[in-house]
């Protein structure tokens, strides 16, 4: 059933994603209280078995399926597709990840869909980009990276190039996804239609190139890997304390003079080769060594609690654990927990989402479906007889993992299928 809170409550989404950057963009829809139906093909998300950890499911899927009802069909089938059909006559926004041309094959593509229902928004995500030498390449955050040049830029100085710590790829692919749905649920505001919308993990990783896509294009300058040194900035770099490491991002003279004073070397700030910050670009390994002995004297907490108090920014370099036990992430609730069924712990516990609106506040709301965990009950809301139902279950054309037994004997059958999931 449509949700009824949050700034996109009576929006329906048909979530035809899996992995990371179509779910990732549909989540955050869900967030703000999109009613999502995530559709899975019979052997499930891929990631349900990326693990571990596993508690019991897969902690990737669960992190990323928040705020979502669930389904299992099998699309290769005409039964199938017909049900995607009927989902997208009462769908605001479709979101697909499949390799070009795989929709239009199903006859489910953007043509022949908004025939179907003019002010649906198609949102495509692909690897590569749906037209040009590499549309049907499948594309993966790995492989991206390394493609789109942030490999080349990210590392330490001299040393192999390096991916990210994240999915940087897919997670900025299914943000800018989202932002372009919106942009297109705002259009169709004006205009009463729809339009599909396309974002590339290619398209996305060469847009986050800032500066280096700007400098190669307007001064034909190849970035190349600074470590934790930022290359046209100075200081924004890495220091050793008394304990662990703090990171130092000044951007600007008057910072700088405050950092001086504040580490007891007030005569840095005077100091020609430190003056600008393009000196101390030019002069960086001196800037390093003068500042380095005095923060190994104090540890980092003290010492950002000092820079701090100057105005000037600073941040000790924290593990996992030592992030979400901070008093500022505890205060700011950035933490949510909700009930989960199939959870030891009964509880699921996720982020909440990053944007804050303080009049239709989003939250984590809905647990994570399990295997088609809504099948049966997007069905009926679809007007399927109970008899449809049972023998779209007993064909395997569509499955799910709990029995409804407020829908009557035989309904809900569980799909062979989903024993390994």
């Amino acid at each position: 059933m449509a949700e009824t809170w949050g700034a996109l409550a009576g929006l329906r989404v048909l979530d035809l994603s899996r992995v990371l950057a179509g779910p990732f963009c549909c989540a955050m829809l869900g967030d703000h209280g999109a009613d999502v139906i995530k559709v899975e093909p019979p052997a499930g998300d891929e990631t349900r078995h990326y693990g571990p950890p596993f508690v019991p499911e897969s902690v990737y899927y669960l992190n990323i399926n928040r705020n979502k009802r669930g389904m299992i069909l099998d699309l290769s089938t005409s039964e199938g597709q017909e049900i995607v059909r009927r989902l997208v006559q009462t769908s605001d926004v479709l979101v697909e990840n499949f390799k070009t041309g795989t929709m239009e094959r199903w006859d489910l593509g953007y043509e022949a869909l908004r025939a179907l229902n003019p002010r649906l928004i198609y949102a495509a995500i692909s690897g590569f980009g749906r037209g040009g030498p590499y549309a049907g390449v499948a594309g993966y955050d790995g492989a991206l990276q390394a493609f789109g040049g942030f490999m080349s830029v990210n590392g330490q100085a001299g040393g192999e190039p390096t991916k990210a710590g994240i999915a940087i790829a897919d997670l900025s692919t299914g943000m800018f996804a989202n932002q372009a749905i919106l942009l297109a649920l705002h259009r169709r505001h004006v205009t009463g239609v729809g339009q599909m919308v396309e974002a590339s993990l290619m398209h996305s990783i060469v847009g986050l190139l800032h500066p280096h896509n700007g400098n190669y294009l307007n001064a034909g300058l190849v970035g190349k890997p600074h470590g934790n040194s930022h290359p046209m900035i100075a200081p924004y770099d890495l220091f050793s304390t008394a304990d662990r490491p703090i990171y130092i991002p000044s951007g600007n003279d008057p910072q700088f003079g405050r950092l001086a004073r504040v580490v007891g070397r007030p005569e840095l700030g005077d100091d020609p080769r430190f003056r600008t910050n393009q000196d101390r670009v030019a002069h960086r390994p001196e800037m390093i060594e003068a500042l380095s002995e005095q923060f190994t004297q104090r540890p980092a907490n003290e010492w950002c609690r000092l820079l701090w108090d100057a105005n000037v920014p600073a941040g000790p370099v924290n593990s996992i654990d030592e992030v979400f036990a901070d008093p500022q992430i505890v205060d700011r609730r950035l933490v949510r927990e909700i009930p989960h069924p199939s959870l030891p712990a009964g509880v699921f516990r996720s982020v909440a989402p990053p944007a804050t609106l303080h009049d239709t506040p989003g939250d984590v709301r809905r647990h994570p479906p399990g295997p088609g965990e809504h099948t049966v009950e997007v069905l009926v809301e679809l007007g399927y007889s109970r008899l449809e139902v049972d023998q779209l279950l007993a064909r395997g054309i569509a499955r799910q993992l709990e029995p409804a037994s407020d829908l009557g004997a035989g309904v809900g059958q569980r799909g062979s299928s989903l024993a390994g999931l």
